[in-house]
């Protein structure tokens, strides 16, 4: 049986896929960090009453986080080659913007920012955006300095657009409306 601990970490650094070990505050630890809890959050979202065609697109963004977390955690992209599963491209990106698409299609056009909250899908869809904006963040300065696929970025950037859509269109769903700021 497999321990949980390894006591490895205990000195403030962690393993990466390639076996190469780095500081636990270094930079593409904290981009993966900040993906894995986007999709901690992304699964509080889903533990909400939800349209089953909304769980079923968050249950396939968290796969995807999964996979960006892995390429993250690669510097030197082995599993990419190696795995169809961590793979993420323009058809991934595709999905988001026919899924905003389709939402957007529903909803009153915005004349100002909104402030964000109303029933408790919709508000955690919102928290799920900010982390998701932190997670590019992250990863854009961790493109920056060590260069990362261009894909993952704009997953990111796609993806904060939609829970941002998503967060309004389940409150359109419950009757709560957007509050402008």
């Amino acid at each position: 049986m497999v321990k949980i601990y390894t006591k490895t970490g205990d000195g403030g650094e962690t393993g990466l896929v390639d076996g190469s070990r780095v500081a636990k505050d270094a930079l593409r630890v904290a981009a993966y960090g900040d993906v894995d809890e986007l999709n901690a959050v992304v699964g509080l979202v889903r533990a909400q009453e939800l349209d089953p065609a909304d769980d079923a697109l968050l249950h396939e963004i968290q796969r995807a986080l999964f996979a960006l977390g892995a390429q993250l955690a690669d510097p030197q992209a082995r599993l990419r080659d190696r795995s169809a599963k961590v793979a993420l491209g323009s058809d991934d990106i595709g999905r988001l913007e026919q899924a905003i698409d389709a939402r957007e299609a529903e909803l009153q056009p915005l004349g100002s920012f909104i402030l964000p909250g109303g029933c408790p899908a919709g508000a955690l869809l919102h928290l799920a955006r900010t982390v998701c904006r932190r997670a590019e963040r992250t990863s854009v300065a961790l493109d920056r300095a060590e260069g990362l696929e261009p894909g993952l970025v704009i997953y990111l950037n796609r993806l904060s657009d939609l829970l941002f859509v998503m967060a309004r269109h389940a409150n359109r769903r419950a009757g709560v409306a957007d509050v402008p700021w």
